[in-house]
């Protein structure tokens, strides 16, 4: 593990160079934009190099405790000179402890606030989900039922219909057993009246 000097040392190398390369190129940065260009350029010529990406820094622990100084002198005579400088330290010190846990506190609030709303706004939401889905739920039954009835329905009319056709065709059928049955007998009547005119025939001419 590096020391904090030893990374100081580190970057203060890496900016000497960075230095000696733009007065080698003779470039000068007059923006930015430059300076960004210019390191990423560098970048791009060692893809292999690793890079430092900085850590992100941690919170400072307001309320450790401080540093106390055991040589305080009171207000009485013999106090010397820096003690009251010792004072107004100590005094930035603690308001400035003051204001980072009312800046932390009031944060937390917000942040305590956001997630609420947050939780508000998603309980709203599936509450209005679910009422739509109940809708939709009942709309499907509700489609399903008609559909059931109208196929009832239509079954029945389909047995209706086909009752009637079997009907009318038995109807046909046995009118045409009748008519078959009423040709012969006609048939019969019509021989019968031929032997009779043909038995006075003969008598007629025997005379």
């Amino acid at each position: 593990m590096l020391t904090d000097r030893e990374k100081e040392r580190e970057k203060e190398k890496e900016r000497e160079k960075e230095e000696e390369e733009e007065k080698k190129m003779g470039f000068v940065a007059k923006s930015y934009t430059d300076i960004q260009r210019m390191k990423l350029e560098k970048l791009m010529k060692e893809p292999e190099k690793p890079v430092h990406i900085p850590e992100r820094p941690k919170e400072k622990n307001v309320n450790k405790a401080p540093e106390f100084n055991h040589n305080i002198m009171g207000s009485s005579a013999g106090a010397g000179s820096g003690e009251f400088h010792l004072y107004r330290q100590i005094r930035r010190k603690e308001a400035n402890r003051q204001k980072i846990l009312g800046e932390r506190s009031d944060r937390d609030t917000l942040n305590e606030a956001f997630q609420q709303k947050l939780e508000d706004n998603e309980k709203m939401a599936e509450e209005r989900t679910a009422k739509k889905r109940n809708k939709r739920q009942k709309k499907k039954a509700k489609q399903k039922e008609r559909q059931k009835k109208m196929r009832l329905e239509g079954g029945k009319k389909e047995e209706e219909e086909k009752g009637k056709e079997s009907s009318d065709d038995e109807e046909e059928e046995e009118g045409e057993e009748k008519g078959k049955s009423e040709v012969p007998e006609d048939k019969q009547m019509k021989e019968s009246d031929g032997k009779k005119d043909s038995n006075s025939d003969s008598t007629s001419s025997e005379t």
